[in-house]
């Protein structure tokens, strides 16, 4: 039974059972944690970019492996911000064991791997250095989707969320009073998580290049892959052929390419004066980031 079918299986059971389930299998995984490697990729962003998408058309690979056990709906675990004071032992009980992966291997013809997926990995400056200390040979894909839509699409889901209450214009007016003082509470505590930072940074999030920049401080260019959301949607297939080659696994026909995560955020439009000053203000940041990376970004 592949990923996808046991998936499927799960949903059917009750919510109660498969809780039961999940805690004791999390006291075994602890007691065998010292047999677990630490994932060997991980998708680290963008917000709203596909990180979904991606981590689902990623677990359709039979050499792929999402979290041990797979939570409903959970593609991470938190570790390197929300849990920052959780020991290695507890995140490598999270990956399924290295007996596991060679008894695989052997019917695969090759290693498969583990992996994770946060879009806040990309985006708070502090995890780049923690995973680099921890797994330097850790591989990432970033993906990066056009940020007006990025940024409208993200402001819809605080507003689902409860937790914006303004306008979106008004957001993005207040966005750098909301985070004043947030990178400096970062750097001065290693142990603060910045709900603040997380939610409302609406229109930075999307100035892609000084993430980028600040993930290639730690790890060396060859370890970070950046896609293009639009392509990922528009030739899945292909996108997903130049994942595996990145990750050094064999191609596999993917058994669907359907969006995941897709609501009313991604039909809607934001307001039109509002996104031509979103245009307006990512233009440079685009032709920079297009530049670096010597790629065209259709983003206009």
């Amino acid at each position: 039974m592949d990923t996808v079918q046991l998936t499927a299986l799960k949903s059917k059971v009750p919510r109660w059972t498969l809780d039961v389930a999940n805690a004791s299998t999390r006291l075994g995984a602890l007691a065998t944690a010292a047999d677990r490697p630490l994932p060997d990729f991980l998708v680290v962003g963008a917000k709203r970019g596909g990180t979904t998408s991606l981590f689902n058309y990623l677990v359709q690979h039979p050499g792929v492996l999402p979290l041990y056990p797979q939570p409903r709906g959970r593609k991470s675990t938190d570790f390197y911000f929300a849990d920052s004071g959780r020991s290695q032992r507890w995140y490598r009980s999270h990956f399924h064991t290295e007996t596991y992966r060679r008894l695989l291997a052997r019917r695969l013809g090759h290693r498969p791997l583990s992996f994770e997926a946060s879009p806040y990995y990309i985006w708070d400056p502090r995890i780049a250095a923690k995973v680099a200390a921890l797994a330097p040979a850790t591989k990432a894909i970033l993906m990066v989707r056009n940020p007006v839509p990025r940024a409208w699409s993200h402001y819809q889901e605080r507003v689902q969320n409860g937790v914006e209450p303004l306008s979106f214009e008004e957001a993005l007016e207040a966005e750098d009073q909301r985070l004043e003082g947030e990178l400096e509470r970062m750097a001065a505590d290693p142990g603060y998580h910045s709900t603040t930072w997380d939610w409302y940074g609406y229109r930075r999030r999307g100035e892609y290049l000084a993430q980028i920049k600040n993930w290639l401080e730690h790890f060396p260019r060859e370890q970070l892959l950046v896609l293009p959301s639009e392509r990922l949607y528009a030739h899945t297939q292909d996108t997903m052929d130049a994942v595996s080659n990145f990750l050094g696994v064999p191609h596999h026909q993917m058994p669907t390419t359907k969006p995941y995560n897709a609501t009313w955020r991604t039909k809607d439009a934001p307001p039109e004066a509002v996104a031509e000053e979103l245009r307006a203000h990512y233009a440079p940041h685009n032709a920079a980031l297009a530049d670096f990376l010597g790629d065209q970004l259709d983003w206009s």
